[in-house]
């Protein structure tokens, strides 16, 4: 059998008719190549099919061409979330084009999480990272400088950062969904939130609280750690209430899934005798029974966007704060005008 190794830099200068030098040089773009060289190795490059080696470019640069995600959430939540799925793809979709390796780790929030970045810098197996989950005076902005790495966080931070920043105004997403159970009828809405420690979570919910109140609304939040199990046993709380709510705002599809089911089961009819909202607007959200309202992220596109964030402060550009699109609400099926409290519920 026989093995065909990998075209190396003395290939392509052979095959160009040039020194080493001038392949690297030009591969390289650094300045020193006339045009007519440059296209003339480029062309041989691609003739023998030579790409840039990650370890020779790791020696010669002391960098590692990869950037870390480290998600401080249990492996269930994250097998379960689409939204995690659709950000790495985002992310992906840059990296994989500009030579990244994308690093993805999974710690429990606190000190496992804190060791995990020190042993990301310090076998230097990172350049960068992408930090999501931003909580309340998140501690890991001050570790991460310190520790010498580049970063982009996913949200503007509550606290000092150097870092830049791809931000979405979920509260807006909130606020069309209060807005749009308000004009159909519904007084007692409640909130199945993420958790407070969570700022995006901690916005979601502020966002309804102040969106409600504007309506005239009954409000009522109950805070989960977004997985599907929590927003179940949070419905069967708020539907066990004897002012129960009429229509119920979820803080991701698969919890409003969730919810759906347990409303089924306790006999409730959606829309009929509860509306429910959930937030991301996932592939699934669109298929059960019935189709789920939902306010519409671009996970994937919030990844890209923070990809490339990320490399633009690899090559020394300066911290940037991008706000993206202001997400709007899908309305589907499981949303509509309010009735009186059915006695099934």
């Amino acid at each position: 059998m026989t093995v065909h190794r990998r075209p190396t830099i003395a290939d392509v200068a052979r095959h160009a008719g040039v020194s080493k030098g001038l392949v690297s040089y030009a591969l390289n773009d650094r300045p020193g190549v006339s045009s007519g060289s440059r296209e003339r190795i480029l062309a041989a490059a691609s003739d023998l099919g030579w790409t840039p080696s990650v370890r020779a470019r790791s020696l010669s640069t002391g960098r590692s061409f990869a950037c870390g995600v480290v998600i401080g959430r249990s492996t269930d939540v994250i097998a379960a979330d689409p939204f995690f799925h659709s950000l790495i793809a985002g992310l992906e979709d840059v990296f994989s084009q500009s030579g990244q390796v994308l690093v993805l780790a999974v710690a429990t929030p606190g000190r496992r999480e804190a060791e995990t970045y020190r042993g990301l810098a310090e076998d230097r197996r990172v350049d960068g990272v992408v930090i999501t989950d931003l909580r309340a005076a998140d501690e890991r902005i001050a570790l991460v400088e310190r520790l010498g790495m580049k970063a982009v966080t996913l949200g503007r931070p509550d606290v000092e950062s150097p870092f830049s920043s791809v931000s979405v105004d979920d509260g807006a997403g909130i606020r069309s969904a209060v807005a749009h159970l308000a004009a159909l009828g519904h007084r007692r809405v409640a909130h199945v939130a993420g958790p407070e420690a969570m700022l995006h979570g901690r916005r979601r919910a502020e966002a309804f609280l102040s969106a409600a109140s504007d309506a005239g609304l009954e409000p009522v939040v109950v805070d989960t750690d977004f997985s599907a199990a929590e927003g179940a046993e949070a419905t069967h709380r708020l539907l066990s209430r004897p002012d129960r709510p009429t229509a119920i705002v979820y803080s991701n599809d698969h919890m409003a899934v969730a919810g759906i089911g347990v409303a089924q089961r306790r006999g409730l009819r959606v829309p009929d005798d509860l509306s429910i909202t959930g937030f991301d607007d996932t592939e699934l959200g669109r298929y059960v029974h019935p189709a789920l309202t939902s306010v519409a992220t671009d996970a994937r596109a919030w990844g890209s966007a923070a990809a490339r964030a990320l490399l633009d402060a690899l090559s020394g550009g300066t911290a940037s704060h991008r706000e993206l699109d202001e997400p709007t609400l899908i309305v589907r099926e499981s949303t509509g005008p309010a009735s009186p409290p059915s006695p099934r519920g």
